[in-house]
């Protein structure tokens, strides 16, 4: 649906490679011009699998107000060995 106004919230996932995601970034941004506030969630396995991360990512979009949800494709590279 593409951007439908602020408050804005991004995801990205990160890990070692793009087949494991061990950690999520979720950035809020309340209005244009405010600094994001950022959560991270980090895992020892895959946290796209994880349904108790899975729901509070969900929570915190309800809660937040959003909207405007920006998912990130694929896995970034966390920078991890």
């Amino acid at each position: 649906m593409g951007f439908q106004g602020y408050p804005t919230i991004e995801i990205a996932y990160l890990g070692p490679n793009a087949n494991l995601a061990n950690e999520v970034l979720l950035e809020l941004i309340a209005e244009e011009g405010a600094q994001p506030q950022t959560e991270r969630f980090t895992t020892a396995t895959d946290i796209r699998e994880d349904e108790t991360i899975q729901s509070a990512i969900v929570k915190m979009i309800e809660r937040s107000g959003a909207k405007s949800v920006i998912l990130n494709e694929g896995v970034k590279s966390s920078g991890a060995d």
